[in-house]
């Protein structure tokens, strides 16, 4: 097999010692990539510097802000003629046989796009649903696991953003990068893979590419609160509406258990009240019951809406790549 030749886009948004660390990494690989492209939302300078200690490193703006992660992707993506295209998290610190690994997984011509595993230093989470690794279930749902180890390649539905490549090839097949997710970006990621997956491409699962995801802080807000839980609701409907389209059974199986899960929620905020000590207690476990399942509606409800014309904030960077 030739050797593929592969560029690594690492987006950012005010995490300068985190894109440091992550540099440090990518710098130590045992395949060296031919070009590194660090794309920064930040309002400040600190990152610039932090690339400026990194000769060759080509430091590129999103001046769009902060929220458009696929946008920066895509702005990363300009100019890019390597077979290959390999996104890492500014917080994902890449082993030194993970770009080798990577690369290895395109010798087969029938694959699209490669994720790798991401070791989030947990013990046991290697055989955490091993044997259900980024799959879309019927019910439109999808698992995760990326920190699970099958112990070989396998193939897959999606993978992880903060470790997932791509073929340049099936990347332009299917238009480029999309940016229907702003807010906590969930889903762009799998956006990209699934589409892949539907163009006829595979999309593999590379255990041993892996990186060790530190998990920094969020922009805004912290995971799984209301405006977490507002913006899965929303982006996994787009998702499903863009990727596979209205009349897809995903779709239908996907709104009927929300809809269950709504119900779920009141039920258990209020089921919970026998066992909380003292009406303040009981009020909040009520509260609580109701705000998550108003957070789902409101972003399922924003999800249609968004739906019926979708929003695509990458298209402008995604054009001038496709020319």
């Amino acid at each position: 097999m030739r050797e593929h030749t592969a560029v690594v886009v690492v987006a950012t948004y005010r995490r300068p010692d985190h894109v440091r660390a992550c540099l440090e990494h990518i710098r130590q690989q045992t395949v060296e990539p031919e070009r590194v492209v660090v794309v920064d939302a930040s309002p400040d300078g600190l990152t610039r510097r932090v690339v400026d200690e990194f000769p060759g490193v080509e430091y590129r703006r999103n001046d769009l802000g902060v929220g458009l992660l696929a946008t920066s992707r895509a702005i990363g993506v300009q100019g890019a003629t390597e077979d290959v295209i390999a996104f890492i998290d500014d917080d994902a610190y890449a082993e030194p046989q993970w770009l080798a690994e990577i690369l290895a997984a395109y010798d087969d011509p029938a694959v699209g796009a490669v994720g790798g595993r991401a070791d989030n230093d947990r013990p046991g989470e290697e055989l955490e649903g091993w044997d259900r690794i980024g799959r879309l279930l019927p019910d439109g749902t999808l698992t995760g696991n990326f920190g699970a180890d099958p112990g070989r390649v396998i193939e897959t539905h999606h993978m992880l953003g903060a470790n997932m490549t791509v073929r340049a090839e099936a990347l332009r097949s299917i238009g480029g990068i999309h940016d229907y997710y702003p807010g906590t970006c969930l889903r762009e990621d799998s956006d990209l893979a699934l589409r892949v997956k539907v163009a006829g491409w595979k999309v593999v699962f590379a255990p041993r590419a892996a990186v060790l995801h530190v998990a920094g802080e969020y922009a805004k807000g912290k995971r799984f609160d209301l405006r977490y839980r507002f913006y899965g609701a929303r982006n996994h409907i787009l998702l499903l509406t863009t990727v596979l389209g209205w009349r897809d059974p995903h779709l239908v199986r996907h709104l009927g258990r929300m809809v269950a899960g709504m119900g779920a929620e009141i039920a258990s905020g209020v089921g919970a009240v026998a066992h909380k000590p003292g009406l303040a207690a009981k009020a909040r476990s009520i509260v609580g019951g109701f705000a998550r399942a108003g957070a789902d509606l409101v972003g399922t409800a924003a999800g249609i809406g968004a739906s019926i014309r979708p929003n695509d904030r990458a298209a402008d960077a995604s054009r001038e790549w496709l020319r």
